[in-house]
């Protein structure tokens, strides 16, 4: 119980210090362990108590050196706390190309615009969440946007085992968190106090996706 606590006390100091300042995350990806692409993020503080986010993916997936699928992801998010307060995404998926966008309305509540929502948007309430991994937070969430999609998906989460992953070149002692309802499972890795690490995901083909820090 004190380990879990001090565990619990750990990740919330991280948080509020990583929330003060500026802070970037950027990540080789790989598929069956080799390099497509990267993905990186950039968290700035802004007036107001107001957090920017910056996300940027870019992949190329090639066989006997010659280009068959290509990501490309923009987002551009406003955080107050834990809580998102606008976004605009773009992507390009394999030449499908979406976009989703979310911001306040007159009546104190969030308008969502995407591919899968109505025709002329859908109004939420309430305090939205993305698939924020570099908030350690999200881990107490059921119900996250997809910013590809626009979707709100209905989610679980489960602490794994410990065990030491390779990022920047080094062993660290990380904890896996096992994320579902998602289309795909995916494995996420933070250090004990929350900082986040990798993930690891099974796409289409049971090929295996992988984010580590670079």
């Amino acid at each position: 119980m004190k380990r879990a606590l001090l565990a619990a006390a750990l990740a919330l100091s991280w948080h509020a210090d990583v929330f003060a300042q500026e802070a970037g995350w950027r990540f080789t990806v790989s598929l069956d362990d080799e390099p497509i692409g990267t993905h990186e993020f950039t968290l700035t503080p802004a007036a107001d108590g107001m957090r920017s986010l910056r996300s940027e993916a870019d992949f190329r997936v090639r066989i006997l050196g010659v280009p068959v699928y290509r990501y490309r992801h923009l987002a551009q998010e406003q955080w107050r706390g834990n809580c998102l307060q606008a976004l605009d995404a773009q992507t390009e998926d394999g030449g499908e190309r979406s976009r989703v966008q979310l911001h306040a309305d007159d009546r104190g509540g969030l308008q969502l615009q995407g591919p899968q929502g109505p025709q002329g948007g859908m109004r939420l309430s309430g305090c939205i969440t993305s698939f924020a991994y570099w908030d350690p937070a999200l881990r107490t969430r059921t119900s996250l946007l997809n910013v590809q999609t626009g979707a709100m998906e209905q989610v679980r989460w489960e602490r794994m085992e410990r065990a030491p992953i390779a990022v920047r070149g080094q062993t660290v002692d990380a904890v896996r968190w096992r994320l579902s309802g998602t289309q795909q499972p995916l494995d996420v890795w933070w250090t004990e106090d929350g900082r986040w690490l990798g993930l690891d995901a099974t796409v289409r083909g049971g090929r295996r996706l992988s984010y580590r820090l670079r």
